[in-house]
C-alpha cells in the first residue's frame, strides 16, 4: 500500500512538471509607476539586461526589471513610437514620428549619439542582426527608410503599398516582414537587394496591426481589427488558422519556449493560445486587464508580459454632429501592469 501511494505522489508530481510554465494561467502580479504627462506607444524589453523600455510622449523610460523600478530616461525623442534594441552593438533605435528622424542611442549611457532622417512618422522600428541595419517604417511616408546600425549611413529607401505598422526579421530567411494597415495585407521584403518581394492578403483578418514571430515554425501572428488573430506561414503567405480576440488590438507576442501567442486588446483583455501544433492554436486563456492597456512586450527569459496603462477622465459630451473626444489621461498615472504565471 505504501508503495502504491509513493507510486501515485511521485507520478503527480511528474505530472506537474511535465506541464511547465506553459499551462499555468497568468495572473496580475504588479504595476510599476511611470508618472508623468502624455501617452505612450510601444514597450521594448531587453531580457539580456534586465530592462524595459516604455515611449512616453518625448522620451521614453527605462525601467529596471529586476527592481521594477524605473531606472532612467532617453531624452529628445518627440512622437517616440518604437525602440529596437541591438544588444550585441550596445545601442537602441528610437523612431520619432514627430521630427521624422530615428535616434541611435548608447544603451550603457542612455545618451543620443546621433540621429538619422527618415521619411514621414517613423512608426515601427526594427533591428535586423543579419545584416546589421535598422528598418524604420515611416507611416505617412508609407515607406521603410533602411540604415546601418553603425553608421548611420542610410543605405535604402523602400516604397510600400500603404500604411505600415508592426514588423519582424527573419534572418535565416533573409526577410522583413511588415503589416499594411490601411491595406489589410503583408509584405515580405528581401533584406539582401532592399525591395518587397512578396504582398500576402489577411482577408478575413482587416487592419492589422500586432505582430508576433514563431521563427522555428515559420509562423507570424497578427493581431487584426476585426477581432482576429490570424496566423500567417512566412514562407507563402498562406493563412494556416485564425484566433478570436478581443476588440482594439496592437500589440502581439510569441513566446518560443512555452509556445504562447499572445494579443493585447484596449477592451481590457489579453488573449493567449496556445501553438499546439503549426497547424491547430487553441485559446487557452482571455487574461483581464485594464481598459486602454493595448501596448504590450514579453520578457522570453522570464515569461511575463508588460502592459502601459493609465487612469482617464471621463471624455467630454461631443456637440451635435461633432465625433466623440478621446478620454484625457490622468496626469502621472501612467503605469506598467506585469503579469505572470508564479
Amino acid at each position: 500500500m505504501r508503495f502504491r501511494i509513493l507510486l501515485v505522489v511521485a507520478c503527480a508530481l511528474g505530472l506537474q512538471n511535465a506541464m511547465g510554465a506553459g499551462d499555468g494561467q497568468y495572473k496580475f502580479l504588479s504595476e510599476i509607476a511611470i508618472g508623468g504627462e502624455g501617452g505612450w506607444d510601444y514597450l521594448s524589453v531587453d531580457p539580456g539586461a534586465h530592462r524595459l523600455y516604455v515611449s512616453h510622449a518625448t522620451k521614453i523610460v527605462v525601467v529596471d526589471l529586476e527592481k521594477n523600478a524605473v531606472a532612467g530616461e532617453i531624452a529628445d525623442t518627440p512622437g517616440i513610437h518604437g525602440f529596437a534594441i541591438a544588444s550585441d552593438l550596445g545601442r537602441g533605435f528610437a523612431s520619432n514620428g514627430k521630427e521624422n528622424k530615428v535616434s541611435i542611442v548608447d544603451l550603457k549611457t542612455l545618451a543620443t549619439i546621433s540621429k538619422v532622417e527618415t521619411g514621414e512618422n517613423p512608426d515601427a522600428v526594427l533591428y535586423e542582426p543579419g545584416r546589421g541595419e535598422v528598418y524604420a517604417f515611416n507611416g505617412r511616408g508609407k515607406s521603410a527608410t533602411v540604415f546601418d546600425a553603425k553608421t548611420g549611413k542610410v543605405t535604402a529607401t523602400i516604397p510600400l503599398p500603404g500604411k505600415p505598422e508592426f514588423a519582424a526579421a527573419d534572418q535565416k530567411a533573409g526577410r522583413v516582414y511588415c503589416n499594411i494597415e490601411d491595406k489589410s495585407e503583408i509584405v515580405a521584403i528581401d533584406t539582401s537587394n532592399h525591395t518587397v518581394v512578396a504582398t500576402w492578403p489577411l482577408a478575413p483578418g482587416e487592419e492589422p496591426s500586432g505582430m508576433a514571430f514563431d521563427v522555428a515554425h515559420h509562423r507570424l501572428f497578427i493581431g487584426c481589427n476585426n477581432k482576429l488573430m490570424m496566423v500567417v506561414d512566412s514562407g507563402t503567405g498562406k493563412i494556416v488558422a485564425s484566433v478570436p480576440i478581443g476588440a482594439g488590438v496592437d500589440a502581439c507576442a510569441f513566446d518560443d519556449k512555452t509556445q504562447l501567442a499572445f494579443a493585447s486588446c484596449g477592451e481590457g483583455t489579453t488573449t493567449i493560445a496556445k501553438e499546439e501544433t503549426p497547424e491547430k492554436f487553441t485559446v487557452v486563456q482571455t487574461l483581464k486587464t485594464e481598459p486602454r492597456a493595448r501596448t504590450m512586450a514579453l520578457d522570453p527569459a522570464t515569461h511575463r508580459i508588460y502592459l502601459a496603462s493609465a487612469k482617464f477622465q471621463p471624455a467630454p459630451s461631443p456637440s451635435p454632429g461633432a465625433s466623440p473626444s478621446r478620454p484625457t489621461i490622468v496626469p502621472n498615472s501612467m503605469k506598467v501592469l506585469v503579469y505572470g504565471q508564479e
